[in-house]
């Protein structure tokens, strides 16, 4: 089977590898859509710290099962599946209370072990979700990146009357776009960035309101409104604090991502308003939720996507993806 690669941090090759079995507990599954997630960038450039080499990365994927290990139902194979990335204990304390994102022994598929972009994958049988056929196959890959929202709203808990904001119009932005519009019926979401094609990306996935925060500050274009909700996808230092100096007393602020680079807040900032500051890694048993937006129409998961290539041209979707933000969103990578 072609599987995709990291043997080191900058080398990325397509390589013959065998069939694997799945062991027990295990299914395996035909891939035949993959997305490409900015985390397999940072594998590929050896920044992300959690990564271990060589890695077959791609943990946006969803394909049929084929194969099943000892303890699975064999009336599993041929299931439409998407995969859950995130591999847990299940008994530490982390997952003892509903958090097995940040398990103690977490491991992710695509970056702990191997993961999607390879024609086949073994994953654990219990994160391997069946779809309803409503969810057509060329928009499955994308029920994880949508997980990512849905677990920083758990936090955050949207309600009608709030007003949003959101630092950065990619994928994962967009994606919070949707979820807070469709799902949560949240009256107003200002989106923040500095590419004019991503601001229309925004309206275009529901934003009411798109500042282009790269020359004038964004106090002076709110006009003394104040969020109550915000939500940075952007993830760069500096967000941090002007979050925390626009945001409306008791709002709630949400931060994707994880930038190593210092930044400084006040305590003074957060008590003087009373913020309520929750962080978010990957997602706690989404994928259920997230597989009932899509199935109820409440997400368009499709607005997102704006290239399909073949796993063969791998490298070149890598860096279309990477380089070309001002025209490029969800790559998906076709396999046949």
């Amino acid at each position: 089977m072609k599987s995709v690669v990291i043997a080191k941090p900058g080398e990325m090759i397509v390589e013959d590898r065998p069939l694997p079995e799945p062991a027990a507990g295990e299914v395996r599954v035909k891939v035949n859509y993959a997305s490409i997630c900015g985390s397999d960038v940072h594998i590929w450039h050896g920044h992300n710290p959690f990564a271990r080499y060589p890695r077959v990365i791609g943990h946006e994927f969803f394909g049929v099962i084929d194969a099943t290990g000892e303890g699975v139902d064999a009336s599993r194979t041929g299931e439409r599946v998407a995969v859950d990335p995130v591999v847990s204990c299940g008994h530490c304390y982390p997952c003892s209370v509903g958090r097995p994102n940040v398990c103690r022994e977490l491991q992710v598929i695509g970056v702990h072990r191997d993961g999607g972009f390879s024609e086949y994958a073994v994953v654990p049988a219990s994160n391997a979700y069946v779809l309803p056929q409503s969810i057509p196959d060329k928009l499955a890959s994308l029920v994880e990146p949508f997980t990512i929202a849905a677990n920083i709203c758990a936090f955050l808990k949207p309600q009608p009357n709030d007003v949003a904001l959101i630092f950065g119009a990619g994928p994962m932005g967009l994606t919070a776009i949707q979820a807070l519009k469709g799902v949560f019926n949240v009256r107003k979401v200002i989106v923040a960035d500095r590419l004019p094609e991503r601001l229309q990306m925004a309206l275009e996935n529901g934003a009411d309101v798109v500042l282009d925060n790269s020359e004038i500050p964004l106090a002076a274009q709110l006009e003394g409104e104040q969020p109550t909700l915000i939500i940075d996808a952007a993830c760069h230092p500096s967000i941090l604090s002007e979050a925390v100096a626009l945001a409306s007393p008791a709002a709630r602020i949400g931060l994707l991502g994880f930038s190593g680079e210092p930044c400084t807040v006040t305590q003074q900032s957060l008590t003087s308003k009373e913020l309520s500051l929750f962080t978010s890694r990957l997602n706690s048993h989404r994928f259920p939720e997230v597989i009932s937006w899509m199935e109820q129409q409440k997400i368009q998961p499709e607005k997102l996507v704006t290239h399909y290539l073949p796993l063969s041209d791998i490298e070149a979707a890598m860096t279309l993806f990477e380089k070309d933000p001002r025209s490029c969103c969800k790559v998906i990578l076709t396999f046949s």
